[in-house]
């Protein structure tokens, strides 16, 4: 492997929402398209090309894309891993320019997913037939969710905050701040699903989904495209002056899957694949949580985002209520958090989520994030976690050549 950095050389993303007069292969075609241009590249410079995508991953979505973009004979990839989908695909085609294989890859992260509703197991929950014989993996003679643990996203997250908030005495209102602070977050975002502030108290009487996340506490589905063109060290020395500034060098690149815990069987655990991932790209990046001047984490509720400020050491172990209090997450606090507006506010397409953090810390290391600009950013992480478990860590620091 080699031990020179790879780099982000053209980044773009679409809006996050409801696109009824695009489908999946127009939104992925339209990011692409889009971070081609920003890279000043063509697709026939392209060696590489990776697609996450989580609802049509069956479907070669890499190669109907290249049939808008350019059918150039390349090797392509078609990537699945939950909620860590685009991060994985990032981290594939980081893999092969590390390996010496190829110079330059594009990678794209894109759904459709509409009004998709809660994602989990909920409707195979139980069977209607009052059957009590062994069967499945397990021999279970009826339906294990919710009496042994869950599945279900929304019963998974909430269970990582209380069990959090038992042990370091979190309140109702520390997790509801988290998603005041997102929302507010999102007004500066032209690109976010919603971009609508919320007072705390509208937030905390809202329909409760899985306490403590209240609906306005929980991420929506949606749809949406990010990309972004990476290029080897040695062929970004060849770019134009203007184009290598802009460039965006990935310090770390991290993937981590669960290790076994007591309850890992009944409840997946976010937190120590998290901590894992995030030791290991720290000290491959040679910074630490201090050095961070903003943070894209993976708030799909808003009690993960506050357990994942301990879980990335952006506080004291077990401070994270306190960090919140502090405003040290906010736009204008020590280390911003989702400053997008997060998968709260700005959405969460799966396939494009993974993406769409690199392009958002990027964004911002470039100084073109407009008025959600963080002033003089030079270092960011982006993290994402599906469950089952993957989680994601990227560490970018701006170019300083």
């Amino acid at each position: 492997m080699s031990n020179t950095p790879t780099w982000i050389v053209g980044a773009a993303m679409t809006p996050f929402g409801r696109h009824r007069d695009r489908d999946l292969i127009d939104l992925g075609s339209d990011a692409a398209l889009a971070a081609l241009a920003d890279a000043d590249v063509t697709m026939q410079e392209i060696e590489i090309f990776a697609v996450g995508n989580a609802y049509e991953s069956n479907g070669m979505v890499a190669q109907r894309i290249q049939k808008q973009i350019g059918q150039t004979g390349i090797e392509a990839y078609n990537v699945f891993n939950a909620c860590a989908t685009g991060a994985t695909a990032i981290r594939l085609a980081h893999l092969a320019i590390q390996a010496g294989e190829v110079d330059v890859a594009l990678v794209v992260g894109v759904e459709k997913m509409g009004k998709m509703g809660m994602l989990g197991a909920g409707a195979k929950a139980r069977s209607d037939r009052k059957v009590y014989e062994p069967g499945g993996r397990f021999g279970a003679v009826m339906g294990t969710e919710g009496i042994l643990g869950t599945g279900l996203m929304p019963g998974v997250f909430a269970q990582a905050g209380m069990d959090y908030a038992r042990q370091h005495d979190v309140t109702f209102k520390q997790f509801a701040k988290v998603a005041e602070k997102n929302h507010r977050h999102s007004t500066l975002n032209p690109l976010a699903q919603y971009q609508k502030a919320y007072e705390l108290e509208e937030i905390m009487s809202a329909e409760m989904i899985s306490y403590p996340n209240s609906v306005l506490m929980c991420c929506p589905t949606g749809d949406g495209a990010a990309a972004l063109v990476l290029m080897s060290d040695k062929k970004r020395q060849q770019l134009d002056k203007a184009i290598r500034d802009r460039s965006v060098k990935i310090s770390a690149s991290v993937l981590s899957t669960d290790p076994y815990t007591p309850t890992s069987h009944a409840m997946p655990d976010i937190n120590t694949l998290t901590r894992r991932a995030v030791d290991q790209a720290y000290a491959l990046a040679g910074v630490g949580p201090a050095d961070l001047d903003l943070v894209e984490l993976h708030d799909c509720f808003a009690t993960a985002e506050l357990v994942h400020y301990d879980n990335l050491r952006l506080c004291d172990e077990g401070g994270a209520g306190e960090f919140i209090d502090s405003g040290a997450p906010t736009r204008d606090g020590t280390t911003p958090v989702n400053v997008s507006g997060g998968l709260i506010s700005k959405g969460h397409p799966i396939g494009a989520t993974g993406v769409a953090g690199l392009y958002e810390v990027a964004t911002h290391l470039r100084g073109e994030a407009g008025k959600r600009q963080i002033d003089g950013a030079r270092v960011g992480l982006a993290h994402v976690i599906g469950l089952g478990s993957a989680c994601g860590i990227h560490i970018l620091e701006r170019s300083a050549t």
